[in-house]
């Protein structure tokens, strides 16, 4: 059964404020209101050799009134928790769509805000999927279990040093706009993650290796073994980590690579997931990293990949780090076709840019990662879907005369067109003649988007697939920050470039 609606939250006075926000606006004159009350509560625990170097708990509370008036957007937000404040919040959103409006008609543009329709969702209540909330077990037995997995690493010969991190986040939000939509959810996240460190004390060479275990929408569960194996990853790092550092270089040139999904999913979200962010393709998100080469105009004609490639966008995945009920614009949650057959047939996208473009209803892709900051389109859960009957990565690997195995992200570099990239890994195992023979380190492949994933040549299947993700995507100005999933299987793409990273660097 899923978790209630915290009390705490609910004995706010959320209705009220946005009865007082959203009558303000009408009487206005706005044509859209929305109003917006967030609670979104953070918290880091971090230990260096099972000893603690940090903490920190934190709680954002406000909210936020959204208006359209004279065609152009206002915006402001509050903290004082009155009716009155409320309206007076609303009056400003109302004045800074007027005063745009005007700057607007002044520099010739004739363009208005205009919203895609949406079903009105009234009363309605969404809480993600997760047994237990990490706020409610103790510090101490956050920090206990960190401490334990750092000392098993410690324990063995060759590991130097460990950091241990726990990040999880409780989010509430509070949705009501002038249309009778209004919606109350709840959303809980965690990211464990551990990095040993092996140091050659004759040569002073040093290298790490960090557990694979992705962020997920889970809860305490995820860490005493609901959803991934901590046993058998910490058990398995130290000899993997002995072996890289043992490792010789990779010899730069073309390979067959099998990724595995916990290096795919970053190049998805690079190379698709922000390409297909239907704002940047059209140039209207660009200051911060910048446009796309998928542009609007080569929908359903682009070939984005092989006719193996298969993309959806999705804020239904249970687990996933950007599923919700309904995005910040109270659109109900969906999931579409990004890519299918290789073919660019759709994109991420909220209710303005929808109806600016034609392509009706939005997809739900509005989020705010406050009630201070305006929302703005964000990405879906965006995944590679598995063969249905496709191979397992063994297998993948057994069809591999000469190439690399590919585990773990770790840096990546993608230019301002989402085109040309280059991605590193935790870990990069050689293939011979079908079979693993050993690590190599210093290895990057780089591509364009298009060769890269026009090069796939097989897709693994479900047994193989892994929902990845990040709590960090960066966008917007002022920045913004969201969490999102990327699932993915094991693929296997032919003669990709591969470049020795400790040659370029010079070393």
């Amino acid at each position: 059964m899923p978790h209630p609606i915290d009390e705490a939250f609910t004995a706010l006075p959320l209705r009220h404020l946005a009865d007082a926000a959203l009558a303000r606006a009408r009487a206005l004159g706005a044509e859209h209101a929305d109003f917006r009350l967030e609670r979104v509560r953070s918290a880091s625990w971090r230990l260096r050799d099972a000893r603690p170097a940090g903490s920190s708990d934190t709680t954002d509370l406000g909210y936020a009134v959204r208006v359209v008036h004279g065609g152009a957007w206002g915006f402001a937000s509050g903290v004082d928790l009155t009716p009155d404040a409320a309206a007076r919040v609303a009056s400003q959103a109302v004045a800074m769509a007027r005063l745009s409006a005007g700057v607007i008609r002044a520099a010739g543009s004739r363009e208005r805000v205009e919203l895609a329709d949406e079903p009105v969702h009234a009363d309605r209540t969404w809480v993600s999927s997760y047994a237990t909330d990490p706020f409610a077990v103790p510090d101490a037995e956050k920090s206990a279990l960190l401490a334990d997995w750092s000392a098993r690493l410690l324990a063995a010969d060759g590991v130097d040093h460990v950091d241990a991190s726990l990040m999880a986040v409780h989010e509430n939000k509070f949705y009501a706009d002038t249309a009778g939509t209004s919606t109350t959810q709840q959303r809980v996240r965690v990211h464990p993650a551990l990095t040993a460190v092996s140091v050659d004390g004759s040569s002073g060479e040093f290298d790490s290796m960090r557990t694979l275990a992705p962020p997920a929408g889970r809860g305490w569960e995820y860490l005493t073994g609901t959803g991934w194996d901590w046993d058998a990853e910490l058990a398995g790092m130290p000899e993997l980590l002995a072996e890289k550092m043992r490792a010789p270089s990779v010899e730069p040139g073309p390979y067959d690579l099998v990724v595995d999904p916990s290096n795919l999913w970053l190049t998805i979200h690079e190379s698709v997931g922000h390409a297909t962010e239907l704002d940047r393709a059209l140039g209207y998100e660009a200051a911060y990293a910048g446009t796309s080469f998928a542009t609007f105009d080569r929908l359903g004609t682009l070939r984005y990949g092989s006719e193996l490639m298969n993309v959806t966008g999705d804020r239904t995945a249970e687990h996933g780090l950007a599923t919700v009920g309904y995005d910040d614009e109270g659109v109900a949650a969906q999931s579409w076709d990004l890519v299918r057959d290789g073919t660019l047939v759709g994109y991420q996208t909220d209710r303005r840019i929808a109806r600016l473009t034609g392509l009706g209803r939005s997809n739900g892709c509005a989020y705010a990662d406050s009630p201070a900051h305006v929302p703005v389109q964000r990405m879906a859960n965006v995944s590679l879907r598995p063969d249905p009957g496709g191979l397992s990565t063994e297998d993948l690997i057994g069809g591999v005369d000469r190439g690399i195995y590919v585990v773990g992200d770790r840096s990546w570099s993608i230019d301002m067109q989402r085109y040309n990239f280059q991605f590193t890994g935790q870990r990069f195992f050689r293939i011979e003649n079908g079979r693993l023979a050993g690590q190599l380190r210093d290895v990057a492949y780089q591509a364009t988007t298009t060769d890269f994933w026009g090069s796939m040549a097989a897709v693994g299947g479900p047994r193989t697939y892994v929902l990845g993700g990040a709590f960090n995507c960066g966008k917007a100005q002022p920045g913004q920050v969201a969490a999102v999933s990327h699932g993915c299987p094991s693929a296997l793409f032919r003669g990709v470039g591969v470049l020795n990273t400790a040659r370029e660097a010079g070393r």
